[in-house]
């Protein structure tokens, strides 16, 4: 979601004549004309001062010579934080009055600051305006859109203009609080923080067993031996990395008063790529929608930075082309891998995508971002009746991804996200493996 400025303003400051000049003109006219209709030279004298205010305004009206410029603290921020801006204004003629105007994209709005704002500008005289924007929301934006105007002394004249001083800002999505991550069935041959099924070399324990030569004497259990009264080892888990793949269903949204089911899928999968990237896994990212965009999975922090740009570019592009799992390049779905949905469950395509996963033997799980919330039933009893039935075929869906043995929960506003993902956690835990047919 790139943010970008109002194209095809004027660049500099252009004059025009203000309301007052026309006022004072007409006002010194109307006098003349009076004093002639009616022979009365006392109204010349009335008419005098208007004519003599156009008349110095005309000569004495100096082209403004003026410039602005806008520096950043820094580029990137994150949804709710701060960021100082600071406005440099300069006029090498004076300025009587100068009204300015910082020009925010929605998205980004003035914290701490006045604007519009005037000053008076001596000449040769610099100004230093200090401003404190916060990104509301996430995405890409481009800042220093600067809107001048200046009065002459008697406000007869005005130059107004823009000044652009673009630089480019990314707003990083707000991340979802996570305590405890989704661990994989399958982890890889690679060395990680997830403690494999597999028997191997690692720190927690898996089992005991008889010693063998060959056996490392530091393995070995003496407690277990000494009941034994022969040798006796421990077996460990061994620790490995995984793959996990971030599934972002960019079909469709729904939303309201600043917020919608995308906001929401951004954010989480914002937090869950920081929190598996800090366990040494690998994590790829698949946006599935209008427009397909993919990452690799890969490790460190240029993996985190990569994916949360390509988050910031995530918008609702419609599109009534039938899409399926064909269109995702291969690699980008690597055997083993944990498939983490983050889907408001609307569009059929991404629902048959998730469904085509399971068969396939991925190891999937489903955080349904609701649409609920934002659903706003009608008056009447039939719109009351669609909205239930509406309900009620949602609940089905959610019935039958779980036949499948997908474990499925619903993150609404009246439950968290990490409750969400206790839920999924719990149903993978102890509900019985369906087998993949």
């Amino acid at each position: 979601m790139i943010d970008e400025a109002p194209a095809e303003r004027p660049q500099g400051l252009s004059r025009y004549a203000t309301t007052k000049l026309p006022a004072f003109i007409g006002l010194a006219g109307l006098g003349l004309i009076a004093a002639l209709v009616l022979g009365l030279p006392e109204l010349v004298a009335l008419a005098a001062p208007f004519a003599l205010v156009a008349a110095a305004g005309l000569a004495l009206a100096e082209r403004p010579s003026v410039d602005a410029e806008v520096e950043l603290a820094r580029e990137l921020t994150v949804e709710g934080e701060d960021l100082e801006a600071r406005v440099t204004v300069w006029s090498a003629t004076g300025v009587e009055r100068l009204d300015l105007v910082f020009d925010l994209p929605t998205g980004i709005a003035l914290a701490d600051g006045t604007s519009p704002t005037s000053l008076n500008l001596q000449r040769g005289e610099e100004r230093t305006l200090d401003f404190t924007l916060r990104g509301e929301r996430w995405g890409g934006y481009t800042l220093g859109s600067i809107g001048l105007r200046a009065y002459e002394r008697f406000g007869l004249f005005a130059d107004e203009g823009w000044f652009e001083h673009l630089q480019p800002v990314k707003v990083y999505p707000r991340p979802e609080a996570i305590k405890e991550l989704l661990r994989p069935l399958e982890t890889q041959v690679f060395s990680g923080n997830q403690v494999a099924r597999e028997k191997g070399e690692g720190i927690e324990f898996a089992d005991l067993r008889r010693f063998v030569p060959g056996d490392r004497p530091r393995r070995v259990n003496w407690r277990a031996s000494a009941r034994r009264d022969e040798l006796w080892v421990n077996e460990l888990h061994a620790e490995r990395n995984a793959d996990v793949i971030l599934f972002l269903d960019s079909f469709s949204e729904v939303g309201g008063d600043g917020e919608s089911t995308l906001d929401r899928a951004v954010r989480a999968a914002a937090a869950l790529a920081t929190n598996y990237l800090a366990e040494k896994d690998r994590v790829g990212l698949v946006s599935f929608g209008g427009v397909l965009n993919w990452l690799f999975p890969s490790t460190g922090l240029v993996q985190l930075y990569r994916i949360v740009d390509s988050l910031l570019d995530t918008e609702i592009v419609f599109n009534y082309a039938w899409k399926d799992l064909e269109v995702i390049p291969r690699r980008t779905l690597p055997p083993k891998a944990l498939i983490v949905a983050l889907t408001p469950l609307l569009d059929a395509r991404a629902v048959g995508v998730l469904l085509d996963l399971r068969a396939r033997g991925f190891d999937l799980a489903i955080v349904e971002i609701s649409p609920e919330p934002f659903a706003i039933v009608g008056g009447d009893e039939l719109e009351r009746v669609a909205h239930r039935l509406w309900l009620l075929r949602r609940e089905a869906l959610r019935a039958r991804y779980e036949r499948f043995g997908v474990p499925l929960a619903e993150w609404d506003d009246d439950a968290s996200f990490l409750s969400a993902l206790e839920e999924v956690r719990i149903f993978r835990r102890y509900a019985p493996r369906v087998p993949v047919l």
